[in-house]
This record gives C-alpha cells, sequence and structure tokens, in this order.
C-alpha cells in the first residue's frame, strides 16, 4: 500500500554502509498526494521525519525515531523541444538507470554521473557529480514539498545554491522538505566531456554517449568496491578546498599532489592522495578500512556500528591534518 506505515523496520540493507538501523516507523509512498497526507500526519503527531534516499551517502544510527520516509516516486518521462530535451524524474528513480537510459537514447549531459548509487531525490542535496560533470550543470529544476505543512514548490537552480558536494538541501531547507522530482536539461547534441582522468582514451574519436557512460562505469568499478559485496557510502570525504597560499606551501613540499584551480581562486586538494600518502591505504581497525584500492573509500566489514565509523573517520583526518595541515570533510549526511 503506498500510505502503509510499518513499525520497528529493518533499514539495515537500506544503506550501502550496511549499517544495522530499526525505523520506529517506515512508510515508502508511491505517490504525491500519500506523501503528503503521511507528511501532515506526522506534523500533527508531532513526530520527527527522516528522510531516506537509496541510503548511498547516509549513516545511519542504531535506531531512527518517528518517521522514515522513503519516497518511491518512481515515474520518469521527456518533454522533447527542438533545442533540447527536458527529463522529469521521481525522486524514486535509481540514477544509475536513468542514465544509462537516457545515454542508450543519445541524450547528452549526464553520461559522465553513471555508476553513482542512490534515488534522484539525493542527487541535488549533495550536488552530486563526477569526471568534470555536475549535477547542477545540468539541472532545470527541483521539485519538493514542505514537511510541516505539505505544500508544493518548484525551486530553479540559482536558488538551489549549489556549491561543490553542496546545496541549499544541506543548509536552510535541511531536514524541512522532501524533493520530489527533478528535471534535467539535455541535448541530443554530442558534447563529451573527456578531459579527467584516462576517459578520452577509453573511448576514442566521436563516441556516443552510451560509450562515455560505459567507459565511466569501467574506470569507475575498477576504483571503487561493489557496496552489495563490500559496504561503503562512496567517497567518504570531500576533496578539500584551499587557499593559493596552502597550495603553494604543499606543492614545494610534494610537486606530485594532484591540484586544480577553482573559478574563485581556490585549490581542490585530492583526498585520496593525502590519505594515501599517509600510509593509511589498506589500514583497517575493527570492523571498518580504508579500501585498498582507493583511499578515498571507508569500507565496512560488517558487525560494525555508526559510532564506530565515526571514530575511525576522525582518526584518519586526524592523520591528514597532522601531517599536511588540511582539514577532510565527511562527505556523508549522519541521519537522526
Amino acid at each position: 500500500m503506498s500510505g502503509e506505515i510499518l513499525t520497528d523496520h529493518d533499514l539495515s540493507r537500506a544503506n550501502t554502509l550496511g549499517l544495522p538501523c530499526v525505523a520506529e516507523a517506515f512508510a515508502a509512498p508511491h505517490r504525491t498526494p500519500a506523501l503528503q497526507a503521511l507528511l501532515l500526519q506526522a506534523t500533527q503527531q508531532d513526530s520527527p521525519v527522516t528522510v531516506l534516499g537509496g541510503g548511498s551517502n547516509l549513516i545511519l544510527p542504531e535506531r531512527l525515531s518517528g518517521l522514515v520516509l522513503q519516497p518511491a516516486l518512481g515515474d520518469w518521462w521527456l518533454e522533447e523541444t527542438p533545442n533540447q530535451v527536458l527529463v522529469h524524474a521521481g525522486a524514486g528513480v535509481n540514477w544509475h538507470t536513468l542514465v544509462m537510459a537516457l545515454a542508450a537514447d543519445g541524450l547528452w549531459g549526464i553520461e559522465n554521473l553513471a555508476l553513482i548509487p542512490g534515488h534522484c531525490g539525493a542527487a541535488p542535496i549533495q550536488n552530486i557529480g563526477a569526471y568534470g560533470v555536475e549535477l547542477c550543470d545540468v539541472l532545470e529544476a527541483v521539485h519538493l514539498i514542505h514537511m510541516d505543512d505539505a505544500r508544493e514548490q518548484v525551486l530553479t537552480p540559482e536558488e538551489c545554491a549549489f556549491g561543490y558536494r553542496d546545496s541549499i538541501f544541506k543548509h536552510e531547507l535541511a531536514g524541512r522538505v522532501v524533493i520530489t522530482r527533478l528535471v534535467l536539461r539535455l541535448s541530443r547534441t554530442p558534447h563529451p566531456r573527456l578531459e579527467y582522468g584516462d576517459l578520452a582514451s577509453r573511448v576514442g574519436d566521436a563516441p556516443t554517449a552510451l560509450q562515455v557512460a560505459e567507459a565511466v562505469c569501467r574506470v569507475r568499478r575498477e576504483k571503487l568496491p561493489d557496496p552489495a559485496l563490500l559496504g561503503n557510502a562512496g567517497s567518504f570525504f570531500k576533496n578539500p578546498l584551499v587557499s593559493r597560499e596552502t597550495a603553494d606551501r604543499l606543492l614545494t613540499a610534494y610537486p606530485e599532489l594532484p591540484h586544480f584551480t577553482q573559478p574563485d581562486g581556490r585549490i581542490k586538494l585530492a583526498a585520496g592522495w593525502l590519505i594515501e600518502r599517509c600510509g593509511l591505504k589498506g589500514w583497517r581497525q575493527g570492523h571498518f578500512g580504508v579500501h585498498d584500492r582507493q583511499a578515498l573509500v571507508l569500507v565496512h566489514f560488517g558487525g560494525g556500528s555508526a559510532a564506530e565509523l565515526l571514530d575511525f573517520a576522525a582518526a584518519v583526518a586526524g592523520q591528514v591534518a597532522e601531517r599536511f595541515g588540511v582539514e577532510l570533510e565527511r562527505e556523508p549526511r549522519l541521519a537522526g
């Protein structure tokens, strides 16, 4: 049932880290009116609400009180014009499935974002990005519902206040809205973005959107563990943004340090490189470890808790700060 509420619902398989968690109450509405009714009911009962997407960028505690909502709005459709194609995607649509379907249809714009786990509804929160492309580059609008009164609203990209792995949904609107639908602006005109990594050498001349997406998938599978086999939340730390002065100091000592100048003049550093240079690649402590192929990924071997994970992450970040004087910021959000 669309509005059915389950009690003491197990969420251990609903987060890619595989952390044990039980929801006091859980619902997965398939339609917007059902979602609105559940929100109004929670407001009337003064019950806290936690919104869960695909669980790919989330750290869950052992128990979540109140109501956990996982919008199952799974429809998507195209609105085609002579100059562009608008893609409407419900919050419950699997992001990677959508990317591959659109690339196979010859649509350009999000092929570099293939194999990013999670649902469409979570994509704007993180402003997901990979291989030189961010969601904000192609986003036309975000449809949402306010939790307190269930009213609907549509935000423009400018109103979303996007930044590097950042948005208004992490700040002013954090815990206040539920995203229900994205509108993406894509094109049938080829425009491959191949400047990052070795993508260009993997696809050759004049690739199709699908060929680019498949190449991205191959690269990611070579570097990143499959959450179905080894619990993880993808990149656990943001690539730090530092001042030019800090970057110059580090590059003097470490000329090989990967770095990328940003439009605002700051320099983005490679967090994985910093962690690996600390000798932490493959390091394990208790139930958690640093992945042995990609130091930016923390992995869960089973049996651990959110508190243990956060302590482990703090130890990793502490060693980076001690050696390089650079603070690492966590990417996954802490629920509850």
